[in-house]
């Protein structure tokens, strides 16, 4: 027994001989508070009254579940193992994959990662993983677009309104169409008016909102940008979701057009943000001069390279909602995660076991109605799909 567990049991000792509470607090040098403290404890009947106890929290309603957090651990090291990304986000991921019901926040997942010390870096030097990305490499005008929304922003009022970006990688000639709204008349208008003024391309990249491919309720409906792309002979690419990087150069043309353009000019209408916008993409195509093509301009760049457009023959977007095409192709890049499952918009197929941790390009074939499977250019796995 140590010294001030000692001191509570003779000051209740004394107050169960008949001394006066007060006079046993004040000889001890303690409160009134401290005395009732202990007494009370005394009265609870308890055989360890006299000594301290922990003021920490003994259960935690709100904390992860054990059987999470061993999962966050275990998924943590195998991704490490395998030398892949093994952030919360790719955490997060490979569990959403394994099934997990309770999904904990990136915030939680940090967390667990942190008090139970995984969280340190490789050392060394970068070596490259060996598991080659399918890029679409743009050399000939207008042989692959990449595009983004960016939005919403407001105009003074406030007026909301969203820009529909896109990026020619070969000569870099951007396109910024602003509109009012995302729905499919939208999506056919802002395109309609980029292809417009850029040419339509071979191949357009985008990312997986549901604006660009429909549904995950109907994965195989083929939504309003598909339609309109394979009506025009353009095939659309749909990045892995959640890898905004891999649609680099629009989001790097993105940061571009907030710095020196949203950023920096005060609209007060639709009038005049569609005009500003214009001239903020022909100063861009005429005067913004890119290290990696030699110095010179966008539309230098389009000179040098020679070829001929490809325009829409009518002037004005076609209408809402377009029929399902019957020919062309479209394509999904994905990263095959533990679960070995191709997703393509909600719908997943079964890949071979060794494509475990590697990049794949599902194509959608819409004449033959199925899905190929392709690694490193090569057909591996082709699966029946019925459009629907």
């Amino acid at each position: 027994m140590d010294e001030k567990e000692g001191e509570r049991r003779r000051a209740i000792e004394r107050h169960l001989g008949g001394e006066a509470p007060v006079a046993i607090w004040r000889s001890q040098g303690r409160s009134k508070n401290w005395f009732y403290r202990w007494l009370r404890r005394y009265q609870s009947k308890a055989a360890d009254w006299y000594k301290e106890r922990t003021r920490r929290r003994q259960n935690y309603p709100d904390r992860t579940p054990e059987e999470v957090e061993r999962a966050v651990k275990v998924v943590r090291l195998d991704l490490y193992n395998h030398d892949l990304f093994c952030g919360s986000q790719a955490i997060r991921g490979e569990l959403e994959d394994l099934g997990i019901k309770s999904l904990p926040s990136l915030r939680t997942i940090d967390r667990i990662l942190s008090r139970n010390e995984l969280t340190h870096r490789r050392t060394g030097r970068y070596q490259s993983k060996g598991r080659p990305y399918p890029r679409l490499q743009g050399h000939a005008l207008n042989e692959v677009h990449q595009a983004d929304w960016v939005g919403p922003r407001y105009l003074l009022g406030p007026i909301r309104f969203y820009s529909m970006n896109a990026v020619d990688l070969a000569t870099g000639r951007c396109g910024v169409q602003p509109t009012m709204g995302r729905a499919a008349q939208s999506v056919f208008g802002a395109f309609w008016a980029l292809w417009g003024r850029l040419g339509i391309p071979e191949n357009l990249q985008v990312d997986n909102d549901e604006s660009f491919y429909g549904s995950p309720t109907h994965p195989r409906g083929m939504g309003p940008l598909i339609r309109l792309c394979l009506h025009n002979d353009v095939e659309p690419w749909f990045i892995p979701p959640g890898k905004p990087w891999r649609n680099g150069v629009v989001e790097k043309f993105n940061d571009h057009h907030q710095q020196k353009f949203l950023s920096k000019v005060d609209m007060d209408s639709e009038a005049v943000l569609f005009d500003e916008s214009v001239g903020f993409e022909n100063r861009h195509n005429s005067r913004y001069r890119y290290s990696k093509l030699g110095g010179r301009t966008p539309l230098q760049a389009m000179e040098s390279l020679g070829g001929k457009p490809r325009f829409p023959r009518e002037a004005l977007p076609p209408r809402h909602p377009l029929k399902k095409p019957v020919h062309g192709k479209y394509h999904v890049v994905r990263f095959i995660r533990s679960n070995g499952r191709l997703d393509v918009f909600g719908e997943t197929f079964p890949v071979p076991r060794n494509l475990q941790y590697e990049y794949v390009v599902g194509t959608v074939n819409v004449r033959k109605q199925m899905l190929e499977l392709f690694h490193d250019g090569l057909k591996v796995e082709e699966y029946d799909y019925r459009m629907r």
